[in-house]
């Protein structure tokens, strides 16, 4: 297995659980990919902190039949810190209309670590994209008045429901920036300045926010409405963009 630049109790664990997989599955085991944060961190040579990056796997097996994955129970249960996710490639064939956003993070940040690259020439319809943005901000938006209706006289609550849309939403927003035919950034600090550049957020105000989120900054309980609703507010005109695209 290649070195990850992670740490090397967690890099053996990796190691332990794949040659697990290739016991149990033998020739089934197709593939074997670590994804998302862990990934993203290791190719940009950053330091590993397992309280804010994932350790997400996905395991490509020729069947995922109830009976074929309840092989894997004992490995899986052995490493509770790792996250696998067990698919075919028939089932990522027929998603990625359904889940592009999902299926293009995965492809963004990726190392494989046994058998085939199956991520590599994955193609997904941006016309689809679209529409699962669109969809998801919508979603988003309502959850926001939703939680202000009924919060709004809570202001710690209030702010626990911005900053968990906002992370969310986050997500969503670097998938628009490749609608707009952009790279986006994975560091959260260098999106924000590329959702200002093109989509023209409030940068200081989603600076704030992201700010509290990392508990780097407090927001006083006066300043927590102003900020939901500017939030709310760029939200609603970005999706008019979105629409328009």
């Amino acid at each position: 297995m290649r070195n990850l630049s992670l740490p090397p109790r967690i890099e053996r664990q990796i190691e332990v659980f794949i040659l697990g997989l290739s016991k149990i599955f033998k020739e089934s085991l197709l593939s074997v990919v670590l994804y998302g944060s862990a990934a993203a961190v290791s190719q940009l040579q950053e330091r590993f902190n397992p309280a804010y990056s994932n350790l997400n796997i996905l395991v490509l097996l020729k069947s995922t039949a109830p009976l074929e994955l309840k092989k894997a129970t004992k490995i899986v249960n052995r490493f509770k810190n790792l996250t696998p996710l067990f698919l075919t490639e028939e089932y990522i064939s027929s998603s990625t209309d359904v889940f592009p956003i999902e299926f293009l993070d995965m492809q963004e940040n990726y190392i494989l670590l046994y058998g085939k690259d199956f991520l590599k020439d994955m193609r997904v319809d941006l016309k689809n994209l679209r529409f699962q943005c669109e969809h998801e901000l919508k979603a988003k938006l309502l959850s926001l008045k939703q939680a202000y209706l009924g919060l709004n006289k809570h202001p710690t609550l209030l702010k626990e429901s911005l900053i968990r849309l906002f992370t969310a939403t986050l997500h969503i927003l670097r998938n628009v920036l490749r609608l707009k035919g952009l790279q986006p950034a994975y560091q959260k600090e260098a999106l924000l300045k590329e959702l200002h550049l093109n989509l023209g957020i409030s940068f200081g105000h989603w600076e704030t926010i992201l700010s509290a989120k990392s508990k780097k900054a407090t927001i006083d309980k006066t300043g927590i409405e102003d900020l939901f609703i500017i939030f709310t507010e760029d939200l609603e005109r970005i999706i008019r963009i979105v629409d328009a695209l």
